[in-house]
């Protein structure tokens, strides 16, 4: 007889490290892995911003990188570049350019984003060139797989897997359950 197949659940905790948006002491911890040049991705990306604006300081937000590089050829610069301006503070605005153009994420599309946040171009040249951040990605991609992830967007909800395969109000569901209830 097969042991139960246990749910997946999220094997690094959101820490000093993560990009995060909403307040420390949000009742729900929500944890997206993501590549930039997916379409489901891309598809998620709005309505990730609805269910930060829908549940505002009741949620803590964290974005992880998972590039499908296999079908996918500039997820993985496009994951290295939001890190790189992550090191200038401009992460997030990074984050929501490359959802924004997923059709262009390109070196120098890249570059422009990057002059556009006024980032200081030499350093992010050079460390995108020098491949900086490729080690941090690989170590999001890495918790990625020791949680179970194994496509993109994949979501948790305080630490629980959530398929939103079958659309993303399974996500707000998986939210107002956490804070409907008195488990935390």
């Amino acid at each position: 007889m097969s042991q139960p197949v246990e749910p997946f659940t999220l094997s690094i905790p959101v820490g000093g490290t993560d990009h995060v948006l909403g307040p420390g002491a949000a009742r729900v911890v929500v944890v997206e892995y993501g590549d930039f040049e997916c379409p489901s991705c891309g598809q998620a990306y709005p309505a990730v911003k609805q269910l930060l604006r829908h549940f505002e300081h009741r949620v803590r937000f964290a974005y992880r990188h998972f590039p499908l590089i296999e079908v996918h050829p500039y997820a993985q610069l496009a994951a290295e570049a939001a890190e790189a301006a992550g090191a200038q503070q401009r992460f997030w605005q990074m984050h929501d350019a490359l959802f924004e153009h997923q059709s262009q994420l390109k070196a120098k599309d890249l570059h422009r984003y990057a002059e556009g946040f006024g980032l200081d171009l030499e350093r992010f040249d050079y460390e995108l060139g020098d491949q900086v951040y490729r080690q941090r990605v690989n170590e999001h991609v890495e918790g990625g797989r020791l949680s179970g992830v194994r496509f993109t967007p994949t979501f948790f909800v305080d630490g629980s897997i959530v398929d939103v395969s079958f659309g993303l109000d399974r996500l707000f569901a998986a939210v107002q359950a956490r804070l409907s209830s008195d488990v935390r």
